[in-house]
């Protein structure tokens, strides 16, 4: 083979091979890439699209109880739900007969569309009695949460015990629909 062809030859091969090259960086790399991505966003789709059946399928029991949930919450006043919330502690106490020493009340505005109020309660009597009271409280419908619990002991049996507990109270605000 003459000299000519072969320089030629590894010409046409250098060629060949620098575009191959420029094909993969340009075309090939990019196509994979994008393959690669597709093929990812593809998998979290179809993760939401079962997530989203399953939803479907459990919606009657969700809204079933969300409805629960949300007619069990505190009235939008403040003064009704102090009111509402006042009279279960009553109750509360007398069915367990548990002296309460104090209740005390803080709203705060967490949202636009819920408020808390949180209570902080202080009371007093022996073993069977606190636990007959948180008992109470945890089994009420109304939308109340027992955050602390603090118990402590005044006497050397145990018999006298001072409850101290925070409670959070839920109250929905709903936005007025716009016309």
């Amino acid at each position: 083979m003459k000299t000519k062809n072969r320089q030629q030859l590894l010409a046409v091969l250098a060629g060949a091979v620098v575009g191959l090259f420029v094909a993969d960086m340009v075309v090939i790399e990019p196509l994979t890439k994008s393959w690669r991505s597709r093929t990812v966003q593809i998998a979290g789709l179809r993760k939401k699209v079962t997530d989203g059946r399953g939803l479907l399928r459990r919606e009657p029991g969700l809204r079933g109880r969300w409805e629960q949930m949300s007619t069990n919450t505190l009235p939008n006043n403040p003064s009704l739900a102090e009111q509402q919330v006042l009279k279960a502690f009553d109750r509360w106490c007398q069915d367990s007969r548990v002296t309460p020493t104090s209740i005390s009340s803080q709203w705060k505005h967490d949202s636009e569309d819920f408020m808390t109020v949180e209570y902080r309660v202080e009371a007093s009597g022996n073993l069977p009695a606190v636990a007959r009271f948180l008992h109470d409280i945890e089994k009420d419908p109304m939308a109340l949460k027992l955050q602390n619990v603090e118990l402590s002991s005044h006497d050397n049996n145990g018999q006298r015990l001072t409850l101290g507990l925070q409670i959070i109270g839920l109250v929905l605000t709903p936005r007025e629909q716009k016309r």
